[in-house]
């Protein structure tokens, strides 16, 4: 038996990088899971992967009604929620005076209005008001980099909400974290830096600590750390998986 034998769990931004990594994660544990993304073939084929125990429900988590579609899902199959993992999220680089209303709009409609709707939108799944949420946050809200200041102004705003949100739930069982990861090779650094990107990665040899970007699977892994009771009194944390960048 697994550490999540019997639970439910959610990974929105489930198709591919940390989301699908940790969904795969969750249903080796003994996780049900329920995952999401925005295109459907993508989504197909990360139902497929995962194999058993999955529902993948497409939408786009900045789009309420999606939200709801989502959660009706999942209270219609599993009639409840144990675990959420508020992954989904997007960025791109612009340095200020070329940052767009677009950008803009866009950053923070999927990565601050889409988690908070998100995670609100949830929590009458949860069972008498107990399990764990985790919101993937990032070392750009924490430190500084060219271009990035509107994805990093996203997640230093989720980090924030998250301070206030444990105070909203003072009294539940459900505890809400916040798990930053630095640079991790996903398909989504192929798309932000294109040609740039063997460039991106000799550079994190530099600025890293440990000398390289991050893996999946180790976000994955604290992923699992901060939904289990081994973290049973871990709560309002931002937990940074950086290789120690953000901590120099």
């Amino acid at each position: 038996m697994g550490k999540f034998e019997g639970k439910v769990a959610v990974v929105t931004g489930g198709t591919s990088g940390i989301g699908l990594t940790t969904a795969q994660r969750f249903v080796s544990e003994g996780a049900y899971v329920f995952i999401t993304g925005r295109r459907q073939s993508e989504l197909d084929a990360a139902v497929k992967l995962i194999g058993d125990r999955v529902t993948g429900v497409q939408g786009d988590i900045s789009n309420l009604k999606d939200l709801d579609r989502l959660f009706d899902t999942v209270k219609q199959e599993k009639g409840h929620l144990d675990i959420l993992f508020a992954n989904a999220g997007l960025g791109s680089i612009l340095p200020l005076g070329q940052i767009t209303e677009e950008q803009y709009d866009t950053t923070f409609n999927v990565n601050v209005k889409g988690t908070l709707f998100t995670i609100q939108k949830a929590l009458p799944l949860f069972p008498n008001m107990t399990g764990t949420i985790i919101i993937t946050g990032s070392t750009a809200g924490t430190i500084g980099d060219p271009g990035f200041s509107v994805y990093g102004g996203s997640k230093a705003a989720l980090r924030q909400m998250a301070r206030n949100w444990i105070m909203d739930l003072k009294g539940t069982g459900i505890r809400l974290n916040v798990l930053s990861p630095g640079g991790v090779h996903t398909p989504a650094y192929d798309d932000l830096f294109g040609e740039s990107l063997n460039q991106v990665l000799e550079s994190a040899k530099d600025a890293v600590p440990l000398s390289r970007l991050g893996k999946t699977e180790e976000i994955a892994s604290a992923v699992m750390f901060l939904a289990s009771e081994e973290s049973s009194y871990v709560n309002g944390i931002e937990l940074f998986v950086d290789g120690g960048i953000a901590q120099v």
